[in-house]
């Protein structure tokens, strides 16, 4: 499956969010793509981010990971998602932080290209962590992704208005439509 990387793929507002959200449907398994299962678009990844991450001052450009560290990557792209998941949902769990930064350490430790993606998603893990407002972190109500909600009156619903907010709105309209519709 090809696709591009586009500003949508990277609603999640810092970049260990939209390493996590690489995984499409995570939890539907019959639906479920990872976006990094193809290595040209692993590849392709770190270009795009430093195109369209919110993070991208921070780290600038990355460079892709390498092949002896992708396994660490990918463990650390699922921690981050298990741990901010469970966050939102039922608060702090301290196995879960505790694997999370296992995993952070692993990559950093390992890490042997200092501008990787790998290295400057671990550091935007922790930043994450260290988060001062936690209750900003939110799970979209339409795809399932992670993101910060940035709005002034924190009542942002979705990951993108373009995509999930207009898929939701438009299945809200669509559902009372055929109520309305007696034939």
């Amino acid at each position: 499956m090809s696709f591009l990387w586009t500003a949508h793929r990277f609603s999640g507002g810092a970049l260990a969010l939209d390493v996590a959200n690489s995984v499409v449907l995570r939890h539907d398994e019959a639906r479920r793509v990872d976006r990094f299962d193809i290595d040209a678009q692993l590849q392709a990844f770190p270009q795009a981010a430093a195109e369209f991450c919110a993070e991208r001052a921070i780290f600038g450009e990355v460079v892709p990971v390498i092949a002896v560290s992708k396994g660490a990557f990918l463990a650390l792209r699922e921690a981050t998602d298990r741990y901010f998941r469970s966050r939102v949902l039922s608060g702090s769990d301290d196995a879960l932080l505790a694997a999370l930064l296992e995993a952070v350490a692993l990559v950093l430790r390992g890490a042997s290209e200092p501008a990787g993606v790998d290295r400057a998603t671990a550091h935007s893990a922790l930043a994450l962590i260290a988060m001062p407002e936690p209750e900003r972190m939110k799970i979209c109500g339409n795809c399932g992704w992670l993101f910060l909600d940035r709005s002034k009156n924190r009542s942002r619903a979705w990951c993108d208005m373009a995509v999930c907010g207009n898929r939701a709105k438009a299945n809200r309209h669509y559902r009372r439509r055929k109520q309305e519709d007696p034939a």
